[in-house]
């Protein structure tokens, strides 16, 4: 195959930039149908595209990206095993400025709501949800009230749009489009969690946004930096679906995506141990929707380990 950037290699990056999201599967027919309409004298079948063949026009995009700030990049599902994921990825701007050229400011507010309410509301040291249900997600449709601070001046435009609420119909078709658009996906359960299009997009923002200083006590030990947001141990992505260190305590910080597990035992030499601590990675704790099952379980045990109130709701929902 010609290593120059030619008709096929833009016609692919046009394909590209009509959808969200494209897998090796979905790229296979569409690149046997570049070549056919380059050459329409020598077809070429769905099968006869290789992963090489594939590689080499990601290769080839990317290069042509490269000075406009954009880029093909891939990450593995989460729960969709073997499936690897790839997205053309904006690397100057984080995902909701990009949300902001089709959604309203209004949309935008509720959006980080949602975030908020997975990434902090979902997720505590008891239970690591990272998700919301479609219930709780449409509850967040209305904006809290607004409490002036003593002395505090806010700007007008940021205010209203910090505080503005949508209607629960206007929510939905929200939540519709942004699991159109691959920035969300929901899961049988009806839960809602980004997507690996949004994990890629979002990373550095979720980073930036979430892992600070708690001073909570639930999730601070005196100042000590607690992570909201956690890498897998094996593959450095983050992890909103996957497994957690089985320690009793809930403070080591070792988590695995469930595809990442048997490289993890591999890379230690058949060693299955949690590589922070070095327990026994024996029945460990999930992260993502099941944990709001572990919530509910601790919860009717009594006092101890009992769910607040989202990780019920969530809870409750699972079922």
């Amino acid at each position: 195959m010609s290593g120059s950037y030619d008709n096929t290699h833009r016609a692919f990056l046009q394909a590209l930039l009509a959808r969200p999201t494209l897998t090796f599967a979905d790229a296979q027919p569409l690149i046997a149908l570049i070549q056919t309409q380059q050459d329409p004298t020598r077809p070429v079948l769905e099968g006869d595209i290789t992963r090489a063949d594939f590689d080499h026009y990601i290769h080839a995009v990317n290069n042509a990206l490269s000075p406009f700030d954009m880029e093909v990049r891939s990450t593995a599902h989460q729960s969709a095993r073997g499936v690897e994921v790839f997205a053309l990825v904006n690397t100057a701007s984080d995902a909701l400025t990009q949300m902001a050229t089709v959604h309203t400011a209004d949309e935008i507010a509720f959006v980080k709501r949602v975030l908020d309410c997975m990434f902090e509301t979902n997720n505590t040291r008891r239970a690591e949800i990272m998700a919301v249900s479609g219930q709780q997600a449409l509850n967040l449709a209305k904006a809290p009230d607004a409490r002036r601070q003593s002395g505090a001046v806010a700007d007008d435009t940021q205010s209203q749009a910090a505080n503005a609420s949508l209607t629960m119909a206007q929510a939905e078709k929200v939540l519709r489009l942004l699991v159109a658009e691959s920035w969300f996906e929901q899961s049988q359960h009806g839960f809602y969690t980004l997507s690996p299009r949004a994990l890629m997009e979002l990373r550095g923002w979720l980073l930036d946004t979430y892992n600070d200083r708690d001073a909570e006590s639930d999730n601070s030990d005196q100042g000590h930096l607690h992570e909201k947001i956690k890498v897998c141990a094996a593959c450095r992505e983050i992890v909103t679906q996957g497994q957690r260190c089985p320690d009793p305590t809930l403070r080591c910080p070792a988590r695995l995506h469930s595809h990442c597990v048997g490289k993890m035992w591999r890379a230690q030499g058949g060693r299955e141990v949690c590589p922070s601590c070095s327990r026994e990675w024996k029945n460990p704790l999930h992260v993502g929707e099941k944990a709001a099952r572990r919530g509910r379980q601790s919860g009717s045990a009594g006092g101890r380990g009992r769910p607040g109130p989202a990780e019920s709701e969530v809870a409750n929902e699972s079922e």
